[in-house]
């Protein structure tokens, strides 16, 4: 019988594991045991989903990304190549602390740039954009721009990913889509 998904040889693959129809991993990954992995998701290069972690459908993992316990992504997920997530606070090799990972979830759509850090404990909103190299110690509101160390919020992002401006009226329309965007409360929501 024929796979459903894709496993490059060089990658490991944990028992109890489980992955959608359609999903790819590629070389030198290591998917462990408990973790979830929804349908059509790329599992880059040289990437760890540790145990329990959750991905949805559709989730994009680059290059050399460690997703850690305590983390679960929504659906339509990009995680830039070498971004990081953190799972402990406070980190110390001496002390065993795998009883207080920090939960961090990625909501639907959101991207987290190339070379960003999530600090545990801290929510992504659906379709907010994290830039860069950020380091992100806050939760992010749905659609966000953060960009900096430490983020720091410069604007508002469509779900197809531009940047964007608001009238008068607290009305934007993405430049791609024409979808229309409302801005009530700082609080963005498609119209």
């Amino acid at each position: 019988m024929e796979s459903l998904f894709f496993v490059h040889p060089t990658a490991v693959i944990d028992e109890n594991c489980q992955i959608g129809a359609g999903t790819k991993i590629w070389h030198f990954s290591h998917v462990m045991s408990g973790s979830r992995i929804g349908s059509h998701c790329n599992i880059g290069q040289n990437v760890v989903i540790s145990p329990d972690v959750v991905l949805g459908n559709n989730v994009k993992v680059q290059n050399n990304v460690s997703v850690y316990t305590g983390v679960t992504c929504g659906d339509d997920v990009f995680l830039g190549p070498s971004c990081v997530f953190t799972n402990v606070t406070n980190p110390r090799s001496a002390v065993n602390r795998k009883s207080q990972y920090a939960r961090t979830h990625v909501g639907k759509g959101a991207t987290i740039g190339a070379n960003a850090t999530i600090v545990c404990g801290h929510d992504i909103g659906e379709y907010a954009f994290i830039g860069a190299g950020a380091v992100v110690t806050k939760n992010v509101p749905a659609y966000a721009l953060l960009v900096g160390n430490p983020a720091r919020q410069t604007g508002w992002m469509s779900e197809y990913g531009h940047r964007l401006h608001f009238d008068s009226e607290g009305i934007a329309v993405c430049p791609e889509s024409g979808e229309r965007y409302e801005i009530r409360d700082n609080r963005v929501s498609r119209l």
